[in-house]
């Protein structure tokens, strides 16, 4: 009876620990090489974007919020970026302060941002990107591969080192 026990409690053990390997590797979020999932969200003009909008375009998607003091230094070098670089590449901002409209637009205003800022007020986007760090960049191809990522802040210059032709 014992050896009974001991064989179901290692088989549930084996079932958890199972379970949470898989858990996690599903948490680890899109990889490079893999195709860019479309989404739809509104921009700050009330316009719909979807990111299929920008096929045959290199895009830079980054997932940001007003609070998060590494955005906010990261925001200033993106929008440098994006004058640099905008022949050749598209700047999507994707805020996911989740509602909070009226501080996205004074974020935007007072920093004079240009590129477009899509707002994920529910989390839809930045949970099919599996989001789990601010800021988190994407680096999509004409194709909609991804082909290079960063869950941290990044500078002006692994920007250029990354966005160069």
């Amino acid at each position: 009876m014992k050896k009974k026990y001991s064989f179901l409690i290692f088989i549930l053990l084996l079932f958890v620990q199972t379970s949470l390997v898989e858990s996690a590797n599903n948490q680890t979020g899109i990889e490079i090489g893999e195709y860019a999932p479309n989404f739809q969200l509104k921009n700050l003009e009330g316009k719909i974007v979807n990111l299929t909008d920008y096929k045959g375009k290199n895009i830079m998607l980054n997932f940001w919020t007003t609070w998060c003091p590494p955005c906010k230094k990261e925001m200033l070098d993106i929008q440098q970026i994006s004058k640099e670089k905008e022949n050749s590449w598209v700047v999507l901002a994707v805020n996911i302060d989740g509602g909070n409209e009226a501080g996205v637009r004074e974020f935007v205003q007072s920093r004079k941002l240009t590129f477009p800022i899509l707002l994920d007020e529910r989390d839809t986007v930045s949970n099919q990107y599996h989001i789990l760090s601010i800021p988190t960049t994407f680096f999509i191809d004409k194709n909609g591969k991804i082909i290079n990522k960063a869950y941290t802040m990044l500078t002006l210059e692994e920007m250029r080192e990354i966005v160069k032709d």
